[in-house]
């Protein structure tokens, strides 16, 4: 038992962060290939060839190669999906491929698009049939791997070299190939390789080879990594990442033709044979194969079963393997001593703490009311333990004993961002390169919890108190006990229970209790707001006239001031890069839920200064040079409480590591 709640423990741990994330798309724009202009002929055929796609209902297997037109403006492209990916999945992941293209390579006549699930390509040559291994794209983690790195190396060659042949060895519809293998130190290494259907097995096998060839000179003891070519592509990760593979039917068979026969009678014989001997064999058929049938449910039931039961031991060891004694968190906290008291939320205090063996921690001791029961709270902590970002504050574990519920966190020392942010003084540490850290940092913890993490989250109340610093001034996200989780597909919920803090509230949320990633994109918006101006969203003080940080930072937008709203302490900026800053600050906060940036757009905003930002509209509650009032709002009590908790003056005594447990609602 203690030796798989390790290894459950290490799997968990290795969910690294990735240099590029895998959500978002690679893109190779071919400058040498020619370009075409807009409402070209190459452009019409272009467009048309990649949205017929979907056209191809008989293409169940994820292959797309089609050319259209004639030359020299005749177009040639390839679509390949994941072998895990349905037909309305691999067109879905497609189309978005083709939307990053247009956006991305406007006029190049090649280009290609990596996507974890897909890859598209075209170009105005024939590139059926033909092994191509460049553009070479690679994604590595920086994840390093535990143990010996000879042995991993090992199993990993010979993993990747086996899916590689059982790749190769795919028909003209599908090569491909998955699998994992036990590493060292309680590791476990999956892999997959694809190759283009057109290649022949040999082409398959040589491509495949150059990429596993990569892996000593750019992946040497990392847990993952991906090597992207036109041709084919590899990947390997310490967590699993992919689905079954979809079964392909198999190949008609010939048709038969039967011989006929000179003879009348014989043919009548024939006749009488064939009527006895077909309707005979067709009802044997049929008992086989459902006895074969009967036989395969059964065991599939068995199957079935005895993966639930080890599915529910390996919670329950995980489980354990979280639980701390709560004489160790008393002894840790010196009996929750007052001096040690770092924080009071809504949900608790907090206190500093240290283990036996020197770890730093913060425990937060829930209040007695609120609200869950043992059962809710276990699979709570279950639930947010998963969650494994170096942007997002990383729960230890957690404690139920009686009435005790204690949740232990790392200890993250510098406190959160209001108490640098807000302080005249203090926000002088914060230069702008290290500002400009902490607004990538963030938006790539809200990336994760929106669209790379196994569970889509909606933090609902980001604000500068809830992010804290490291040692090294990283942001952690904190403070989940307002998240809420809802399906990967659902893009808005609904909830009469509005609980966050007011000017960080999406207008949508807190006027009629509509909640979705936009929300928290619009909080993202006033955040960034913030740490550019130095001001909180409550008011900028001009002389003896307050405005509201929205309103305030949109009038100088439009007034072409845009300088105004930078802290005047930021002098060694990059101008450009505070302007783009708050370019993208004002698209998060518009009024249009639709218009705002998803917080994959705005991580590639962010990071690709090539890509040309679309003018912003006027923010929500901006008119007239005033903050609109929200309407009264008959909301529950929990919402009223946690108002009042989070309008009051928070010091940054009472923000360090103030991180709760994510409320569960159905989905």
């Amino acid at each position: 038992m203690a030796a798989v709640s390790f290894r459950l423990l290490s799997f968990l741990c290795c969910l690294s962060i990735i240099i590029i994330s895998q959500a978002s798309a690679q893109t190779n724009c071919d400058n040498d290939k020619g370009n075409y202009t807009i409402n070209s002929t190459y452009h019409s055929n272009l467009n048309t060839l990649l949205s017929n796609f979907s056209s191809h209902t008989d293409i169940y297997y994820g292959f797309y190669n089609f050319s259209y037109g004639q030359d020299p403006d005749k177009v040639y492209a390839i679509g390949l999906c994941r072998g895990d990916q349905n037909p309305d999945q691999c067109l879905k992941c497609l189309n978005e491929s083709r939307v990053s293209l247009a956006d991305e390579c406007p006029n190049q006549k090649e280009a290609i698009n990596w996507r974890g699930e897909c890859m598209l390509r075209y170009s105005n040559r024939s590139i059926f049939g033909r092994m191509e291994n460049q553009p070479t794209s690679r994604i590595v983690y920086l994840k390093n791997v535990t143990g010996s790195v000879d042995e991993f190396n090992d199993v990993l060659e010979s993993l990747m070299r086996n899916l590689s042949s059982t790749a190769a060895s795919g028909d003209s519809r599908r090569k491909y190939a998955t699998g994992s293998k036990p590493a060292p130190d309680f590791q476990t290494t999956y892999g997959y390789t694809q190759c283009t259907p057109d290649l022949s097995s040999e082409d398959c096998t040589t491509c495949l080879g150059e990429a596993i060839s990569d892996i000593p000179n750019y992946f040497n003891g990392k847990a993952g990594g991906n090597v992207l070519k036109p041709s084919c592509r590899i990947r390997f990760d310490p967590y699993s990442y992919y689905g079954p593979t979809l079964k392909l039917d198999p190949d008609a068979s010939p048709t038969m033709t039967n011989n006929t026969s000179s003879s009348q009678g014989k043919g009548n014989t024939s006749r009488i044979i064939i009527a006895i001997v077909v309707p005979v064999a067709s009802v044997v058929l049929v008992l086989i194969l459902f006895c074969i049938y009967l036989r395969a449910r059964k065991s599939r039931k068995q199957n079935e079963s005895e993966k639930r039961e080890d599915n529910n031991e390996d919670e329950i060891s995980f489980a354990e393997s979280l639980q701390f004694d709560f004489d160790t968190i008393r002894v840790a906290t010196n009996e929750f001593a007052d001096c040690n008291k770092i924080g009071q939320g809504g949900f608790g205090a907090v206190y500093r703490g240290q283990l036996s063996n020197g770890q730093e921690i913060a425990v937060k001791r829930l209040s007695r009311d609120s609200g869950q029961g043992d059962m809710e709270f276990k699979n709570e902590v279950l639930l947010v333990a998963k969650l494994q970002h170096r942007n997002l504050v990383r729960l230890l574990g957690f404690c139920l004993e009686g009435t005790e519920r204690l949740l232990v966190y790392e200890f993250v020392p510098n406190k959160s961002l209001d108490y640098f942010i807000f302080d005249p003084i203090k926000k002088a540490q914060l230069d702008w390169q290290r500002r400009y850290k902490i607004i990538g940092g963030i938006a790539r913890g809200l990336l994760y919890l929106h669209e790379d993490s196994r569970l889509r989250i909606i933090h609902r109340d980001l604000k500068a108190s809830n992010i804290l610093l490291d040692e090294e001034m990283h942001p952690k996200i904190s403070d989940f006990g307002m998240a809420r989780l809802v399906h990967m597909d659902q893009t808005q919920e609904n909830t009469s229970r509005i609980v966050g803090t007011y000017g960080y509230m999406a207008p949508e949320y807190a006027i009629y209790g509509q909640f979705s990633a936009k929300s928290d994109v619009f909080s993202f918006g006033v955040l960034v707001l913030e740490i550019i101006s130095g001001h909180k969203n409550s008011g900028v003080r001009r002389g003896e006239n307050v405005e509201d940080l929205l309103c305030f930072a949109w009038r100088n937008w439009r007034d072409g001031t845009t300088t105004n709203i930078v802290d005047p302490t930021l002098t060694d900026g990059l101008r450009n890069e505070i302007m783009r800053c708050i370019h993208i600050g004002l698209l998060c906060v518009q009024e249009n839920v639709a218009a705002r940036p998803t917080m994959a757009s705005v991580a590639l905003m962010l990071n690709s200064y090539s890509l040309t930002l679309p003018v912003p509209s006027e923010p929500a509650f901006v008119g007239d040079g005033r903050t609109r009032s929200l309407p009264d709002m008959q909301s529950s009590s929990e919402h009223n409480s946690r108002q009042t908790i989070e309008s009051a003056n928070q010091s940054a005594q009472n923000s360090v590591n103030e991180a709760s447990i994510t409320e569960l609602y159905p989905r």
